[in-house]
């Protein structure tokens, strides 16, 4: 199993398995990349209602073909129907918002669950012909590459081509509209313009996705990415960077696992490496993480058990508390036996002093500037200059000693 997988890896497990990792991992690129800009709206839930809009064009484009005499299989003639289906799906959710007093999230809902209903009512109809019995459209639910033919993969690998040309073109305007469409507009960008490309590239990477993940799951490759992303920075270029990156590795790993493994399914696996790297993002990012918070919380902590602690020395009060005696004792503020160390007498003289600038100052400039950003442990030194400490400590005298 472990010799298969790296084999894939590799790109050695066969030519056409080869074409569909990479035909993954370029979609997953452009799904990440392409789903940052409308993370970045607050709109994710737009491809959602494009990736069911598109159940209903399968199943006509199928029936189309069939009727035609032609093969109702055909890849291209499918995605076709599906991005025709998908298209009219989001004109209905833009009309709905526009026109109506109903929200954006109830034309998605409205949109969904019409659009993918009378997808289902069409494939039951299909697996009722002769000639659909053996179609296998069931696929496009949730993805499927055991069926796919060499040109079946050269499509979504062409397709993922395109998708990630199209995000490295328009990138700067779509990301300046996803940020700041009123200043997008201000700088001479035709924001509906823009709209109507992240929209389309949605479509196109939901399109070429739905043999590979399914329309049900494609919509994770469109989500997860940028979420993950979003946990490691606060760049917008960075995030959009970070999210193809995940996209790709998600699609690359998980084409080769599941051609190493014939029996596990290709979109779900992709999926599920996807929320395994959002997972291991959401407890180990260094700015948004759940481990990052906690040290920050703890850090926290020991700074005010520090403050009181000092406070305490300085005003000669007894500590009870075990972590503030911990805290002290570990910087060599104080003794074992509860007696302030020369460098405890001092810091406690330090923040005493420092507790009665801030309440003069305070006084002085009472602005949002100074009381605002007051809360114990930010050094007056980093808010005031020295000219104006200086003239603080001349009105409240010299320092208190400490004993």
């Amino acid at each position: 199993m472990i010799g298969l997988f790296l084999d894939a890896l590799l790109l050695k497990a066969g030519y056409n398995a080869a074409l569909v990792a990479v035909g993954a991992a370029l979609l997953g690129i452009a799904g990440g990349s392409g789903g940052t800009f409308l993370f970045l709206r607050k709109r994710s839930l737009v491809s959602d209602a494009t990736a069911h809009a598109t159940l209903p064009g399968v199943g006509i484009a199928f029936m189309v073909m069939v009727a035609f005499g032609g093969d109702g299989r055909n890849l291209l003639g499918l995605l076709a129907g599906s991005a025709i289906s998908a298209g009219l799906g989001l004109l209905a959710v833009e009309w709905i918002a526009s026109r109506t007093r109903l929200a954006e999230d109830a034309a998605i809902g409205a949109v969904l669950s019409v659009f993918f209903g009378f997808g289902i009512v069409l494939l039951t109809i299909i697996q009722t012909m002769s000639s659909g019995y053996q179609a296998g459209l069931e696929s496009f639910l949730l993805g499927s590459t055991a069926g796919m033919l060499f040109q079946d993969a050269v499509v979504i690998a062409a397709g993922g081509a395109l998708a990630v040309a199209f995000v490295l073109i328009f990138r700067r305007p779509m990301t300046l509209v996803a940020f700041d469409a009123e200043f997008a507009a201000a700088s001479g960008i035709d924001v509906r313009r823009m709209d109507l490309a992240m929209m389309g590239l949605v479509m196109a990477v939901t399109v070429i996705g739905l043999k590979l993940v399914g329309l049900i799951l494609v919509v994770a490759m469109l989500i997860i990415p940028p979420a993950t992303a979003r946990l490691w920075t606060e760049r917008t270029d960075r995030v959009i960077l970070i999210a193809g990156i995940v996209g790709g590795l998600s699609g690359y790993m998980g084409a080769a696992l599941s051609a190493s493994a014939p029996g596990l399914p290709t979109g779900p696996i992709i999926v599920l490496i996807g929320f395994a790297i959002f997972c291991a993002s959401l407890l180990f990012a260094p700015g948004r993480g759940v481990l990052a918070a906690l040290f920050r919380h703890r850090r926290f902590q020991l700074r005010v058990h520090r403050r009181q602690g000092l406070l305490a020395l300085a005003r000669g009060e007894a500590i009870y508390d075990p972590l503030t005696l911990a805290v002290l004792h570990r910087e060599g503020l104080m003794r074992q036996d509860a007696v302030a160390t020369d460098k405890g007498r001092a810091a406690a003289a330090k923040m005493l002093l420092d507790e009665r600038r801030w309440a003069l100052a305070r006084q002085l400039y009472q602005d949002d500037e100074v009381s605002g950003r007051y809360d114990g442990l930010t050094p007056i030194e980093t808010v005031l200059t020295r000219d104006e400490i200086a003239e603080i400590d001349r009105r409240i005298g010299p320092p208190a000693a400490v004993a």
